[in-house]
């Protein structure tokens, strides 16, 4: 029978606990952005209900699509980033580029943008660039080195 009397004050004396330590870091896959993750899902939900938000459903269809469809896009960007970090933060780069498109979509998709579009679209474009470069950040940082 194993000897329990001792001190249970401190776990770092157990001898467990750089194996416990080693499982919880490979478990991790070197992620340390697991904040990130939250944002990342509320921008591509917000992007996605803003054309009724922002009131432009009916001066601006083409972009009612868009932003839903990219609102989707970034959402499930943002769960494939909780459920595969290791194999989802090469695409937080796509971040990036959705961020810029983002910016640049009221011009291109929509026909005579009004104010609110352009700031609509800017403020949610100007977010997913800074989102998809923390995650980009922390994926090179996070890389193994050979």
């Amino acid at each position: 029978m194993a000897n329990v009397s001792h001190s249970r004050g401190d776990i770092a004396t157990h001898p467990d606990a750089p194996e416990m330590r080693a499982r919880y870091a490979r478990m991790l896959g070197g992620r340390d952005v697991a904040l990130v993750d939250g944002p990342v899902f509320l921008l591509g939900l917000y992007c996605a209900v803003s054309p009724w938000i922002v009131h432009f459903t009916a001066n601006q269809p083409p972009l009612v699509a868009h932003n839903l469809i990219i609102g989707v896009a970034i959402g499930l960007l943002a769960l494939g980033f909780t459920r595969a970090p290791e194999r989802m933060y090469g695409l937080s780069w796509a971040m990036c580029a959705v961020g810029v498109w983002m910016i640049i979509s009221p011009w291109i998709v929509g026909t005579h943008p009004d104010a609110g579009v352009i700031w609509n679209n800017a403020v949610i474009g100007g977010l997913a660039l800074a989102l998809g470069l923390v995650c980009a950040g922390t994926a090179a940082r996070s890389a193994p080195r050979h």
